[in-house]
């Protein structure tokens, strides 16, 4: 199976999703454990929640595989996003609860690692930055959205009860300025914060570079806000409904702003 599956749009905006694959080849399957096997931190259904980037014509990179074999939004070098604070690396070792992910004696080598940095990892971002080049040599600029969801309670990275919808642009680098207030400005009906305990991972902070032309903003969506978040983690089409719109609100102020913006020159 590719790592990735692309769909082309002609407008200047890319939606990434590289946490939302499930598929976990033959060869690791019978290494994980029963917690693993079950994938609790998959990014689940955003696809179907996101299921009008057609309507906008946005560009669509979805990962197909889990973010077991390879993390796609951690640094090809494995250096912590958050330093001092409790995260987990390019090819994590235990889940979000602190679950082990392999069976006793079944961990990955050192060679493992970098042999599934090059076979997954690469060709996600090579296809990313090849489609980022595509939009900006049309269209001028580039806008970058990067797609994910998290249980709403989860100890291990934060207190408390997690906001609706946790915009991350940097602390600002990622876009033009106020790009990131405005998309937070614009939520209604929801609990809503900006560079909060989810600034964006190595995709909005690599990719993102204004002074090019290149916008990216992370939205990192509590799980609660649309599906159950216990197995078998299913889809709530009445929460989706009521979720979708406030969506589209963002990608479609985030076109407009973006356009504004322009490519930073």
């Amino acid at each position: 199976m590719e790592p990735f599956r692309f769909r082309a749009g002609s407008a200047p905006l890319l939606v990434s999703m590289p946490h939302t694959g499930t598929f976990i080849p033959e060869w690791l399957a019978p290494r994980l454990s029963p917690a693993a096997r079950a994938l609790p931190d998959t990014d689940w259904h955003l696809a179907r929640l996101y299921d009008f980037l057609g309507e906008l014509d946005a560009s669509v990179l979805v990962a197909t595989h889990s973010r077991y074999v390879v993390d796609l939004n951690r640094p090809p070098d494995n250096a912590s996003l958050y330093p001092g604070q409790d995260t987990t690396g390019i090819v994590p070792l235990d889940t979000f609860h602190r679950a082990p992910l392999y069976l006793p004696g079944f961990p990955p080598s050192e060679e493992e690692v970098a042999e599934r940095i090059r076979v997954y990892w690469h060709p996600y971002h090579d296809r990313l930055k090849q489609a980022l080049g595509e939009i900006k040599a049309r269209h001028g600029y580039a806008l970058l959205w990067d797609a994910h969801s998290i249980f709403s309670v989860l100890p291990r990275f934060f207190k408390g009860k997690l906001p609706d919808l946790n915009l991350g642009t940097a602390d600002g680098k990622s876009c033009a300025p106020g790009i990131g207030e405005a998309l937070a400005k614009s939520v209604e009906g929801y609990s809503a914060v900006l560079n909060g305990r989810f600034k964006g991972g190595y995709i909005t902070r690599h990719y993102g570079n204004p002074a090019n032309g290149v916008h990216a903003v992370q939205l990192e969506l509590s799980e609660a806000t649309y599906m159950d978040e216990k197995p078998p983690y299913k889809f709530r089409e009445n929460l989706a409904r009521q979720l979708r719109p406030q969506l589209r609100t963002l990608l479609e102020l985030f076109l407009l702003i973006g356009g504004k913006s322009g490519s930073g020159r």
